[in-house]
């Protein structure tokens, strides 16, 4: 049966640099050395159940950093369904996670084990970077999923999407699948053994399309601990980095680092998980001198929309379908709407998700009748074909039958200097029927007035799209890989 760990393997060099972090670094040959003895210890402290016709289901709770990846290779090269665990969860929310995915172990750093569900018992454990990795049996859980139908998929990983409007869903992917969304990705982000990349993503939200994509291509993905514009620039410029892959957050950071470096070598600079404004893509290639390309990141596809050609033109575009995928908007009569109107993203191609694990649903079943993934983000098409995402369908807000996108309001707001970053949400009002209205965190200097902000809006938006109410707050509802939660 196929796995991708191995394909990583057959195509690796062994002696070439595939992770660094600070003055550690671990070639590919150390690499599979350090997984498979790992994995050794899962097989032998987690042996699977002959009489059951599914592999096991084993959960990864473990710090982000260079250690998680050799953690993570040897579930799977033991055999079983990779589950990510993320840190940021309340321990609730992770003991849920167990039970929806019905986890059969989980392998945890000693520290983090304080929210294993009672009747944990732990059976072995093995010694990681110096922290102790626990494995824990979980008490049997309700498989609320046929069984059979799962292991039929040949099940590789696991992950939970970001639940922004509502309870989040188990996604699944099969080795194969994952296989042709890291080959179908890296159509447009070329990536190859002479590439190094910063990584500055959590593992446990990003390892699928990311890390295994850049293990595949025989790349050296560079991790940095601290999301600080100062470290992110002396990291890429010391480790001559060429590629780097974050978030608009972290961006924006690098753009006002003091110059603690020059960093000569980047090649390509992917921006995702949020939405980029004009303002950080101009700093950014005004400093650096490459564009920042955005792109649509979403776990049922991968990375299936990429601005390659027209980040100067248009840089808050999310851009073309690479060549695996189409893209087409439906309006609410299910035709493209005319240029510049919005209509919901609709996606097909490569590598897209097996199954939803809870509620179950075979990728058949999710997909319409030619085949097309209904994203629940709305988006405008320009002259070029670019694609530009304005919401969510579920966010919309109707002012009087005028359409507002929170994510529109949201980015005009966060470009204020004394903001750090905002939500826009509906409220009820008796004439309009609803109007938007923003809670925002200032800046460490300190909040902008009302009129400030209301002055702001006015010079960017139309009038029926300012906030009727602006609320200073000192946090916002995120889910765990930091997206907005919304109501």
């Amino acid at each position: 049966m196929f796995s991708i760990v191995e394909a990583i393997r057959e195509r690796a060099t062994p002696e070439a640099v595939a992770l660094v972090q600070k003055d550690r670094t671990l070639n590919y040959q150390d690499l599979f050395k350090q997984s498979d003895a790992m994995a050794d210890a899962i097989r032998q402290h987690a042996p699977r159940d002959a009489s059951r016709p599914d592999r096991l289901r084993i959960g990864v709770h473990f710090p982000s950093s260079l250690d998680y990846v050799p953690l993570a290779l040897a579930t799977l090269t033991a055999g079983a369904c990779f589950v990510p665990i993320p840190d940021e969860l309340a321990e609730e929310e992770k003991r849920d996670l167990a039970t929806r995915t019905a986890l059969d172990y989980v392998l945890v750093s000693e520290p983090l084990a304080t929210w294993l569900p009672e009747g944990s018992v732990k059976v072995g454990e093995f010694t990681l970077a110096e922290q102790k990795v626990q494995i824990q049996r979980l008490p049997a859980a309700t498989t609320n999923f046929p069984v059979a139908d799962f292991e039929g998929i040949n099940p590789a990983f696991i992950r939970f999407s970001s639940g922004t409007t509502g309870k989040s869903k188990g996604v699944l992917l099969s080795h194969e699948s994952l296989l042709e969304r890291i080959t179908s990705a890296n159509e447009g982000l070329q990536i190859g053994p002479g590439d190094r990349v910063l990584w500055v993503l959590p593992m446990a939200h990003h390892f699928a399309v990311s890390i295994v994509l850049y293990l595949y291509h025989g790349a050296t993905t560079i991790i940095e601990e601290t999301h600080l514009g100062e470290d992110l620039l002396r990291a890429g410029a010391e480790q001559k980095a060429t590629v780097m892959y974050g978030s608009p957050v972290h961006y924006r950071q690098l753009v006002e680092a003091p110059p603690v470096g020059e960093w000569t070598a980047l090649r390509l600079a992917v921006a995702t998980a949020a939405a980029l404004d004009a303002a950080t893509a101009e700093k950014f290639r005004t400093r650096f001198g490459r564009d920042l390309v955005q792109g649509l990141g979403i776990i049922e596809l991968g990375l299936p929309v990429l601005n390659l050609t027209g980040a100067q033109e248009a840089p808050e575009a999310i851009g073309l379908p690479l060549s695996a995928y189409e893209c087409l908007l439906k309006d609410d009569s299910g035709k493209e709407p005319p240029q510049g109107e919005a209509g919901e993203i609709c996606l097909r191609g490569k590598g897209m998700f097996d199954a939803y694990l809870d509620p179950w649903m075979l990728r058949a079943q999710v997909v319409d009748a030619e085949g097309w993934f209904a994203t629940g983000d709305l988006g405008k098409r320009d002259s070029a074909g670019r694609v530009t995402i304005c919401g969510r369908k579920k966010t919309l807000i109707n002012v009087g039958g005028m359409k507002v996108f929170p994510e529109e309001v949201e980015r005009i707001i966060d470009s204020h200097p004394k903001v750090q970053r905002s939500l826009v949400e509906a409220r009820v009002h008796a004439l309009y029927g609803e109007v938007p209205i923003v809670r925002y965190i200032p800046s460490p200097e300190g909040a902008p007035t009302t009129m400030e902000l209301r002055n702001h809006c006015r010079a960017h938006l139309a009038g029926y799209k300012i906030p009727l109410i602006f609320t200073v707050t000192q946090e916002l509802p995120l889910t765990a890989s930091g997206k907005l939660k919304r109501a």
